[in-house]
């Protein structure tokens, strides 16, 4: 048995046991990141163990799952822009070099982030940005997640709650 939500991410989502989920959406769980140093950093969780890729989904559920994306995508969009007047945009990506389970991220970009990454990729900020102490998720988040929150209820009501 695990003890550590991050040692099965989706596993621990789909029994409630995982702390950085946000809400549950079609094919998916979007879920807060564990890093915040661009704050309102989110990842979109596929909510079936054991797969890798989006082709490993049938065509409703891959369309799901992007949906799922568009819908955070727009969420993070809306809570950063509410929370920072800096918020520039959204980025948008599923890569999969690291861990074997589908996911996506959504990146906030900010106008106060350095003139040398601000509009590069997110990947190119030092290696000390990534270690889980540079800036960690807590509870000096909780504004921004229940903005997030808020959010994603807005737009799944919009949508006539079809997430």
């Amino acid at each position: 048995m695990t003890t550590d939500f991050r040692d099965d991410r989706i596993g621990s989502a789909l029994r409630g046991q995982n702390p950085t989920v946000l809400r549950r959406l079609p094919a998916s769980f979007a879920v807060f990141g564990d890093l915040q140093f661009l704050p309102g950093y989110c990842v979109l969780l596929v909510d079936r163990p054991g797969v890798d890729r989006l082709s490993d989904l049938g065509r409703a559920d891959r369309s799901a799952f992007l949906d799922s994306l568009d819908l955070l995508g727009e969420a993070v969009e809306r809570a950063c822009r509410e929370q920072d007047a800096a918020f520039r945009r959204v980025n948008l990506e599923i890569l999969g070099n690291t861990d074997a389970f589908l996911h996506a991220h959504v990146w906030p970009r900010y106008d106060w982030e350095p003139p040398s990454l601000v509009g590069r990729p997110v990947w190119l900020y030092p290696p000390t940005t990534w270690t889980t102490s540079a800036v960690p998720a807590g509870p000096g988040h909780a504004p921004l997640r229940a903005a997030l929150g808020r959010a994603l209820d807005q737009l799944v009501a919009e949508r006539g709650g079809a997430g």
